[in-house]
């Protein structure tokens, strides 16, 4: 069988009883990150500008919510809104350089609310989701990401397939149908990261889009490739110029579980950049005022290549500030731990400065999520921080996340209510029920500081 045949079978046989604990228990936090993440994120403006293009586009059909207002619109214009909503802060969950969770559960929830499917299929479709797209993330994703392509929109779009799949209960001859479909959808680049612009927090709506576009041409019957993955002119070739070893693939399939490496956030930063903040924290706590002279901060060649990485600026957008090393290292060394509001201090001269002194180093020695930070002090001190980190340590536990989450929404001016409610949904979805969720957030909306 080919790679795409083995995962269908894999995928459109998952329940809630065949699912690892583990695995079952992780889906549940990251459904609650990316709705926990989503309220924190009702202040952006990302959201607004998803909703009137969905709105426009789509119209007010009445099958889903659009959490930014309350309104109704398609699944297809809550999936954009709310994927905006879900991205908005940065701050969604990743696998690898891949953030899932915001391209399908506004999608997957969409579906249910507007009556096509059942929320008991939720957790399955969401762990075939991350098993799909983070497979390929962790098998291509250094190859691809170098060229310019985006994980989230590379792999999002068959994670996506996957999950409408499982969703709709589609068995494996549809469901590697989707998978075909959703490799010949797939693309997406970084250039936005580059230039500090938006469209990144919009590309999980149309990833979405995407996806349930794919399986649901495989639901009506059509005739789809089958070495969607390893063929001459499949994924890996095409987008990473290379073949893929489709005996190791396979055999990754329900040993090596992708839903149990995603990774949660604690900054409203780049994935990339969570670890030297927080090596950065640890630096402040012994500048005791100290004057800095150089930064020298030395993180892996994966992570430096990501566009917009080494800007130094000017910048005029939190899109830009978020992804940028030398600002993310200056802004905690001088202000803290970051947040959304520290991040849009375009024009503190203090941090500008900082960031000029500011030098990333690629330094293959240094595994990826791990830097190593060398601060000069005036008179000649040197003080340096070595941090090593792997997805476990952003792997929180459920209460681990509520605890972490509540003060994200505190932020923003919102109670602990508010995340303890997400809480009670995202324990037991099926029990709560949308219309629960959907008053959390109508209570939520006029509390957050804007």
């Amino acid at each position: 069988m080919t790679i795409a045949q083995e995962l269908a079978q894999f995928t459109s046989a998952l329940t809630r009883e065949n699912i690892p604990e583990d695995v079952r228990e992780k889906a549940h936090a990251c459904l609650l990150n990316g709705y926990g993440i989503a309220m924190a994120g009702l202040a952006t403006h990302y959201e607004p500008v998803a909703r009137q293009a969905a709105l426009a586009m789509y119209g007010g059909a009445g099958e889903a919510t659009l959490l930014g207002s309350g309104e109704m619109s398609s699944v297809t214009g809550a999936a954009m809104a709310n994927g905006a909503l879900f991205h908005g802060r940065g701050q969604e969950d990743t696998c690898g350089a891949a953030h899932l969770g915001a391209v399908m559960i506004p999608l997957l929830m969409a579906l249910i609310e507007s009556g096509r499917a059942s929320i008991t299929d939720l957790i399955p479709a969401m762990v075939a989701g991350y098993e799909v797209g983070g497979l390929f993330e962790e098998l291509l994703a250094g190859d691809t990401t170098p060229k310019g392509f985006r994980a989230t929109t590379l792999y999002g779009t068959g994670a996506a397939a996957a999950a409408v799949a499982r969703l709709l209960r589609m068995d494996a001859e549809r469901t590697c149908a989707a998978l075909g479909n959703a490799v010949s959808f797939s693309g997406g680049l970084l250039q936005t990261f580059a230039e500090g612009t938006d469209e990144w927090r919009y590309q999980v709506g149309v990833t979405a889009h995407s996806g349930w576009t794919a399986a649901e041409l495989a639901r009506a019957g059509s005739v789809s490739l089958r070495e969607a993955y390893e063929g001459a002119k499949g994924l890996a070739r095409a987008f990473a110029g290379r073949p893929l070893d489709t005996e190791d693939t396979v055999a990754r399939i329900g040993r090596d579980w992708q839903t149990l490496r995603v990774a949660f956030k604690p900054f409203p930063v780049c994935a990339f950049n969570q670890t030297p903040v927080t090596a950065a924290l640890s630096l402040r706590e012994k500048l005791a005022g100290l004057c800095i002279e150089n930064v020298v901060v030395r993180m892996n060649p994966y992570e430096c290549g990501y566009a917009g990485m080494d800007s130094k600026g000017p910048f005029s957008t939190i899109g830009g500030t978020l992804m940028s090393i030398p600002f993310c290292i200056a802004q905690t060394l001088l202000r803290g731990a970051p947040s959304m509001a520290m991040m849009t201090r375009y024009d503190d001269a203090e941090i500008n400065a900082l960031v000029e002194k500011v030098h990333l180093v690629a330094d293959a020695e240094v595994p990826v999520l791990c830097c190593r930070i060398e601060l000069q002090l005036a008179g000649g001190a040197i003080l340096s921080e070595v941090c090593n980190m792997t997805p476990a340590d952003y792997a929180w536990s459920f209460g681990d996340l509520q605890d972490r989450l509540t003060r994200t929404a505190a932020q923003e001016g919102l109670p602990a209510s508010c995340i303890a409610g997400l809480s009670t949904f995202c324990r037991d979805p099926e029990g709560a029920g949308i219309a629960f969720l959907n008053d959390v957030f109508a209570r939520a909306r006029p509390l957050i500081r804007r």
